[in-house]
């Protein structure tokens, strides 16, 4: 048995290899203003999102303990890192006493280069493959095919993205950013034999790739078949794939042989352990009470199932996030994908916008940290700073990732790490939030500012301040893409005011109304300045 040195290393362990696709080519700004733009796009996220929301929303209804839920399924995840090498080992043991064979990848170079080159001791010169964000971070399906070993996606949404030759954009629905008549097109131009009166109807869509499919099952040179896994359990070594389609349990089954490629940190420590999270995945992903496809497989059986299993244990830049005592939450996520789903920045840029196989909230904190960051030419420095930091992400995790104090954390990085470059140090956000930090420190020079803010917006015409001049500190980079509302009354003139009214004997109920008729100091309740 090998022996695996995880944990907190006295070495720094290496980030993800730089073919991984876990960097865009560009900065999120950049990418997301080009993908506002598709209105097509925003409309069928819009959809999606509030539909599988909506779903969520009445499952967790259901279950009383829920709560008690998240805080099991959080602490177990707790219990994985801090214990992740001897839990390795222990599914290491486990899986060789099944009758399985175990292999350890440090990158995606050496991931794609097992798997290769076991697919080519067999022959195979097609395999398929039950989707697996793993195998698409380390962009498996193109090493395989530089091998001449032609990959073929079994789910249906990966099969969509697979065929039109573009690349998932959700976590649970990779063709999120697909409508019907756009899946028709792609299912005509890339299956010869299909009937051209179809239809976008999901009913005669479903059917096509069922057929398409069904004969790439029954027909497979080599018989080789590669997963992922949703979880892998150190006690017994049984991996565990939930799905909807029945595609995986096909995948799972038909084969000779079985190759999964699964992260490092999907490991729970015991078979029980499983019982919190098969009801926390399917409520906070599909919106299902349970999975309608559930496997679960140990090692190999004379007569069942394949007759090898590989297993392939993939860091790729796990062991740096694991480093960071701050930052390694991010690998106790399930990819449930709730939180795209909440996420106000998400819904409206899309998927490709983050530029990596994890978009959304979750992959804001959990690619930059794999990947590392160089400084602001690298795209993955301004994913910690694609947030509004609502919140809703850690509401509904349902393992309690806290992800807006992971982006505070990552960004509390990129600022410091940019004072220490030259050139960096006296930029625009540094002058400005060190004013900012020598007003607020003093109560007569705050309120001074507050009241005068009020009164030089009651000159400005309209409810929101336009368009500021670039030579303005800070200020101008909000005013370019956001819409900054004039200052209104503020708390302590309104204070002020009912303390006043109070005096004479009025009556302090209700708030002086401010000169756009909302009561109290603003509109929302709060203080502006």
């Amino acid at each position: 048995m090998n022996t695996v040195n995880l944990g907190i290393p006295t070495i720094r362990p290496q980030h993800a290899s730089p073919s991984s696709n876990l960097r865009g080519g560009r900065g999120f700004p950049a990418a997301a203003h080009d993908e506002l733009g598709n209105e097509t796009l925003r409309g069928n996220l819009r959809h999606a999102t509030t539909t599988i929301q909506a779903k969520r929303a009445g499952v967790v209804r259901e279950v009383r303990d829920w709560q008690k839920l998240r805080n099991a399924g959080s602490a177990l995840k707790w219990q994985v890192t801090d214990h992740l090498p001897e839990l390795l080992e222990q599914l290491e043991e486990s899986v060789v006493a099944a009758g399985g064979v175990v292999h350890w990848a440090r990158d995606a170079e050496e991931a794609g280069d097992i798997v290769t080159r076991l697919c080519l001791e067999r022959q195979a010169t097609e395999v398929l493959k039950v989707k697996s964000m793993a195998t698409q971070e380390i962009g498996l399906n193109e090493t395989l095919e530089h091998a001449g070993i032609r990959a073929i996606e079994s789910d249906l949404a990966e099969l969509i993205v697979q065929l039109a030759d573009d690349t998932p954009s959700h976590i649970l629905v990779p063709a999120i950013h697909r409508n019907r008549a756009e899946i028709r097109e792609i299912f005509l131009a890339a299956m010869p034999d299909l009937d051209p009166s179809i239809t976008d109807e999901p009913k005669e869509l479903a059917e096509a790739a069922r057929r398409f499919l069904r004969e790439k099952f029954l027909d497979m040179p080599g018989s080789v078949a590669i997963s992922g896994a949703n979880f892998a359990v150190a006690e017994t070594g049984t991996l565990v794939v939930v799905e909807s389609e029945g595609n995986g349990r096909m995948c799972l089954t038909l084969p000779k042989t079985l190759i999964s490629v699964v992260g490092i940190e999907k490991i729970v420590p015991t078979f029980q352990d499983l019982e919190v999270f098969l009801q926390l995945l399917p409520r906070s992903s599909t919106g299902e009470r349970m999975n309608p496809y559930t496997t679960l497989f140990t090692g190999v059986h004379e007569g069942d199932g394949p007759e090898e299993f590989h297993l392939v244990l993939l860091d790729n830049g796990r062991s740096a996030v694991l480093e960071d005592p701050e930052g390694r939450s991010a690998l106790h996520c399930i990819r449930c994908s709730a939180c795209l789903n909440v996420c106000p920045v998400y819904a409206r840029a899309g998927g490709h916008a983050y530029g990596s196989t994890y978009p959304g909230p979750i992959g804001a904190i959990l690619s930059p940290q794999m990947t590392g960051t160089s400084g602001t030419d690298d795209p993955n420095s301004t994913l910690p700073y694609a947030s509004s930091l609502c919140g809703a992400c850690y509401d509904v995790c349902p393992v309690k990732i806290n992800i807006p104090e992971i982006l505070v954390h990552l960004r509390a990085e990129d600022v410091d790490r940019r004072r220490e470059t030259r050139g960096e140090f006296h930029g625009t956000w540094d002058v400005a939030l060190k004013g900012a930090s020598r007003l607020m420190s003093s109560p007569r020079a705050y309120d001074a500012a507050v009241r005068s803010a009020g009164t030089f917006a009651k000159v400005l015409p309209g409810a929101n301040i336009g368009k500021l001049p670039g030579i303005l500190p800070l200020v101008p980079g909000w005013t370019d893409h956001r819409d900054l509302p004039k200052p209104g009354q503020s708390f302590r003139s309104w204070w002020d005011a009912r303390e006043k009214e109070k005096a004479r004997g009025g009556s302090t109920s209700a708030a002086p109304a401010t000169e756009d008729g909302a009561d109290g100091p603003t509109a929302d309740g709060q203080e502006q300045a």
